[in-house]
């Protein structure tokens, strides 16, 4: 049987490597349109699924995971910021406050598929202006959901998180297990 992961984070293949089976990567091609009035889980949720198919299509005798990440603050849907100044303006929300990331997981596998979405919530030191300043310099916070990585540097400025650290890496494995199991999926 083979695994496919619908996309191009390394985050995510790095994670995958986590299960222990081989596995292949075909990013989706399709642009990330978020339905019109979702929250935020159901976009996370809804983007991997559409990642998922799109990859399925090509491969129907796969399994193929679909995942995409989205962070959430006082009803706004963060995504990858567009530039430098939207990682900064993203960060400065963050900074000493709550929010919560979403994990969307879309298993599709002999015609069968499985779509969720994790939450996790993260509590974020007050960040300095220059701390902005650095860690946007360094261009981590470029390509990753609100502007941050919390493998990464990042790291400095979660004070905890409630929920799968995975989650927010940008692959709940947890919940993927079980996912690949109830689709017929041996994981050990």
């Amino acid at each position: 049987m083979k695994l496919i992961l619908a996309s191009a984070s390394p985050r995510r293949r790095e994670l995958m490597g986590h299960l222990g089976l081989p596995f292949s990567v075909v990013p989706a091609a399709g642009p990330e349109t978020p339905p019109p009035g979702a929250d935020a889980g159901e976009t996370a949720r809804a983007l991997s699924e559409a990642k998922a198919r799109e990859v399925a299509g090509t491969y129907p005798d796969a399994v193929v995971i679909g995942a995409d990440t989205v962070v959430e603050i006082d009803g706004e849907i963060l995504g990858k910021p567009r530039d430098e100044a939207d990682a900064k303006r993203m960060l400065r929300l963050l900074s000493g406050r709550e929010h919560r990331v979403y994990t969307g997981v879309t298993v599709i596998a002999g015609g069968e598929m499985e779509s969720v979405w994790e939450r996790t919530r993260v509590f974020f030191r007050p960040m300095t202006e220059a701390e902005i300043a650095s860690y946007t310099a360094t261009g981590e916070p470029l390509d990753k959901a609100g502007a941050y990585g919390y493998q990464g540097r990042a790291s400095l400025y979660v004070e905890r998180i409630d929920g799968d650290y995975f989650n927010v890496v940008g692959l709940p494995l947890c919940r993927l297990g079980t996912m690949l199991e109830k689709l017929g999926v041996t994981l050990h």
